[in-house]
This record gives C-alpha cells, structure tokens and sequence, in this order.
C-alpha cells in the first residue's frame, strides 16, 4: 500500500510527539492511536499504518538479544549490558539466550546489526571460502 507523503509527514510527526528524553512512551502511543482513530482524520488509516511502522522499527532497534553457546556467567552480562549500552544508549532491552548450535562464542543482534563470533559463523565462512 503506498502512502502519501502528507500521511507520512504526519505519522512521523505522532511518532516524535511520542517521544520521552528520546524514548518511545508506551502510554503516549495509546493515546496518540486512540485519538487518531476518534477523529479519523482524512487518511487515518495510512497514517496510523505508517505510524505503526515507525513504533515498530523503534522497538528493534530497542531490543537486543544475546546468543552464546553455554549460558553466560551474571559478570560477563553485566559487562554485555554496559558495553551495549554504551553503543546503543539508555533504553535497550536485552535478552540472554543459550543456542549450542554455535558450537561456541556469540552472536549479537541489535535492530538490524547483528556481530556474529560464533565458531558456526566462522565454519561457515571458512566453508565458503574454499
């Protein structure tokens, strides 16, 4: 569905009137739909799509979550946390979760970043190159 700019202009501005010291505030969200859809302005419907596009892409760029082969030690978490949190700032959910199909190492995915130390990564690459 192609929406039009004024729609979009529009969204973009609900997105930021959304905005708390730079995060998204659940509750504002709420709102903002809620009375976008009692006045039902003339393009809502796109409107609220591509503000529902812009919460979404916030949300992933909010969330992150850690992959390693054997569950990681609570020191090595926290000095995940703080690096992340460095990089990405304040607001970041991060979640920790062990997959030995890695064999070892990590994986990392922020948003759409992802860094990948795993030894598969590295097999795979090696695999390719041949």
């Amino acid at each position: 569905m192609k929406i039009p700019k004024q729609a979009r202009r529009e969204a973009k501005e609900l997105f930021r009137s959304c905005l708390v010291d730079g995060l998204l505030d659940e509750s504002r969200v709420r709102l903002v739909v809620q009375r976008v859809v009692a006045a039902k302005p003339r393009g809502y419907l796109a409107i609220l799509s591509r503000f529902q596009r812009l919460v979404k892409l916030d949300l992933e760029r909010r969330t992150a979550r850690v992959e390693s082969a054997a569950p990681l030690a609570a020191d090595l978490q926290n000095a995940l946390l703080a690096s992340l949190g460095r990089v990405y700032g304040a607001g970041l959910n991060i979640t920790f979760a062990p997959d030995p199909s890695l064999i070892g190492g990590m994986r990392i995915r922020v948003g759409s970043d992802v860094y990948d130390g795993s030894i598969k990564a590295r097999l795979r690459a090696l695999q390719e190159s041949f």
